[in-house]
């Protein structure tokens, strides 16, 4: 078990020593993109923690934050349930206005990390906050590698894991908020794993990560793909 906690600590420890060389006077907007219950947040909050302990410092957000209002997310659900989930699910248009484009090389750092919650169907009134130069962005969710915000990653990173993990995972994961396991199941059977087939055909984003994580076993990722140090 030890040597398993060991195995996770060095590949995190290999992608914070990436984006430490990647980091410039600017910020760097880093992808941390994956399936469902992929593992994504948990991988973006550690390695959050390993570049603040060197000092870095380090901005997180999630597209959870920009979700649609209900209303627009559900519209087409009954009929299209997967083909709802990719397209309708997210605002990419602010999610690029308020975060990602004011932290490219043009922007002004002035950002906000969130504007909306969808467990409450409601809008966030967070204030914009400047972020200084030398911070690291990480930004975890789905779909993230989609035309739509072509250009906005400084570096993409993609955590694998197959279909029957996520929808296991999910399952002891979502049952507070589905309310049941069947039901958990159902949702990710019915919406999000046909979502997440349309997503890798159309835009085969495990191709497109500069970094290709396996994470099937989270003590023990593999590092499938990332470039030297």
């Amino acid at each position: 078990m030890a040597a398993e906690g060991e195995a996770r600590i060095a590949a995190l420890d290999r992608l914070a020593a990436l984006v430490q060389q990647r980091l410039t006077q600017g910020t760097l907007r880093v992808a941390i993109d994956g399936i469902d219950a992929a593992g994504k947040t948990t991988m973006a909050d550690e390695l959050a923690e390993l570049l603040e302990q060197a000092g870095v410092p380090v901005l997180r957000a999630s597209i959870d934050g920009f979700h649609h209002p209900a209303a627009v997310r559900h519209l087409r659900r009954a009929e299209r349930p997967g083909q709802s989930y990719y397209e309708d699910s997210f605002d990419y248009r602010t999610l690029r206005s308020v975060l990602l484009d004011p932290l490219g090389p043009d922007g002004d750092n002035i950002v906000r990390t969130r504007v909306f919650d969808f467990r409450l169907d409601l809008p966030v009134a967070e204030a914009p906050t400047r972020v200084a130069p030398g911070t690291v962005l990480l930004f975890d969710g789905v779909f993230l590698l989609r035309p739509e915000l072509e250009g906005c990653w400084d570096l993409s990173v993609f955590v694998h894991v197959n279909p029957a993990i996520s929808l296991q995972r999910a399952a002891k994961r979502d049952v507070a908020f589905f309310g049941s396991r069947s039901a958990t199941e159902r949702r990710y059977r019915e919406r999000y794993l046909p979502g997440q087939e349309l997503y890798m055909s159309l835009v085969h984003p495990d191709q497109r990560a500069e970094i290709l994580i396996d994470n099937s076993s989270p003590a023990t990722p593999k590092l499938v793909r990332i470039p030297p140090v």
